[in-house]
C-alpha cells in the first residue's frame, strides 16, 4: 500500500469521477484505474464502482473513507511537523544581554558557522526579563544572560554556568582614573558615568555600589557595546564584568583600559539557559555545546 493510491480514492471521491481525478493528478485514465486496481486487490474490496457512463466511490469504498482521510490527515501532519523542524533547525535563535560578545558568541558563532554552514544563527540583544519571556514562549532556543552571585535563578529554564568574573571600570587611557591601580566610589564618582539601563544586572550593581550616592553626570545605555563605544568616545567610565572587558577589540588596540573596584568581592555569573521542557533542535544544542568549551578555554586565559 502506498500514499499515493489512497490520495487517488480520495481524488475520485471529491471529485466525483475517475476522468476528473484524472485530469487533477495529472494521469491517464487507465494508469490511475490500474493503481486503484493493485490497490482494491491487496484489501480485498473494490474501492470503485465501475460502469460505462464511468467509475465512482462504491459503497464499500466509502466505509473505508473515514479511515483513508484519517491516514492522510496523519501523514499531511508529519509532512507539516517535518517541514518545522527542518525549517527551526535552519535557524537558531538566541537572546544575548551583549556582554558575551567577547569571550563567546563571536568566537563561538564562528566555529558554530564552519560546522553548520547552512544553519542561520540570529543573535538578538535583549534584557534579561525579555530573553527569559523569548525562551519559554520558544522565540528564542538559547540565551546568554548574567547574574550577581546569589541570585536565584528561574527553575523553569534549564542553566550552565559558562563564566565567573569580577565588576571592573572602564576608562580610556588617558582618564585620571587610568593610573589607580583599583577604583573606588569615590574615584568613580569624580567621572561622568556611563551606565547600564534599569533591567541589566550591571545596573542593579552600580546602584547597589554606589549606595544612594550620585555621579557628578550620567548617561543611560542599552548593552554592554554601547557601553564601552561611549567610555571609548570620552564621554565618562562605565562598570562592566571582566570578561566583557578583557580582549575586547576597544581594549586590544589601547582605546580602553580596566581597573577592579576596590573593595568588592563581587562575581557577576554568565549563563546560557534553554527551556526545561521540548525538545532542542540539534542544531542550537551544537551551539550550546560551543559556548560551553569556549568558555573553559576562555577561563585559564582570564585567570591567567
Amino acid at each position: 500500500m502506498r500514499i499515493e493510491q489512497l490520495e487517488y480514492i480520495e481524488a475520485v471521491t471529491r471529485l466525483g469521477s475517475l476522468r476528473r481525478a484524472a485530469d487533477e493528478l495529472h494521469l491517464s485514465q487507465p494508469a490511475l484505474s490500474e493503481t486503484v486496481r493493485n490497490l482494491e486487490r491487496e484489501l480485498g474490496v473494490d474501492l470503485l464502482d465501475r460502469r460505462r457512463s464511468g467509475a465512482k466511490i462504491s459503497d464499500g469504498g466509502r466505509e473505508l473513507l473515514p479511515h483513508i482521510i484519517g491516514v492522510l490527515d496523519a501523514v499531511d501532519k508529519l509532512r507539516q511537523a517535518a517541514d518545522h523542524q527542518h525549517r527551526t533547525s535552519r535557524t537558531v535563535r538566541l537572546g544575548t544581554v551583549n556582554a558575551a560578545t567577547v569571550p563567546l558568541l563571536v568566537p563561538a558563532i564562528r566555529a558554530f558557522r564552519a560546522a553548520h554552514p547552512s544553519t542561520q544563527v540570529e543573535v538578538v540583544a535583549a534584557q534579561q526579563a525579555d530573553i527569559h519571556r523569548a525562551l519559554l514562549e520558544g522565540r528564542f532556543d538559547l540565551g546568554l544572560v548574567n547574574y550577581l552571585q546569589g541570585d536565584d535563578l528561574p527553575p523553569e529554564l534549564h542553566t550552565t554556568e559558562l563564566l565567573r568574573g569580577r565588576p571592573v571600570v572602564c576608562v580610556r587611557p588617558d582618564s585620571p582614573l587610568a593610573v589607580l591601580r583599583t577604583i573606588g566610589v569615590d574615584d568613580l564618582l569624580t567621572e561622568p558615568l556611563v551606565v547600564m539601563r534599569a533591567g541589566y544586572v550591571m545596573h542593579r550593581y552600580v546602584h547597589r555600589l554606589l549606595a544612594g550616592r550620585t555621579p557628578s553626570f550620567s548617561y543611560s545605555t542599552d548593552g554592554a557595546e554601547m557601553g564601552k563605544l561611549m567610555v571609548a568616545e570620552g564621554l565618562g567610565a562605565t562598570v562592566l564584568p571582566d570578561f566583557s572587558v578583557i580582549g575586547d577589540p576597544l581594549e586590544r588596540s589601547g582605546a580602553l583600559v580596566c581597573r577592579p573596584v576596590a573593595d568588592d568581592a563581587t562575581e557577576v555569573l554568565m549563563v546560557a539557559q534553554r527551556r526545561l521542557s521540548g525538545s532542542v533542535p540539534r542544531a542550537a544544542h551544537d551551539l550550546h555545546q560551543l559556548f560551553v568549551e569556549r568558555a573553559a578555554a576562555h577561563r585559564p586565559a582570564r585567570q591567567a
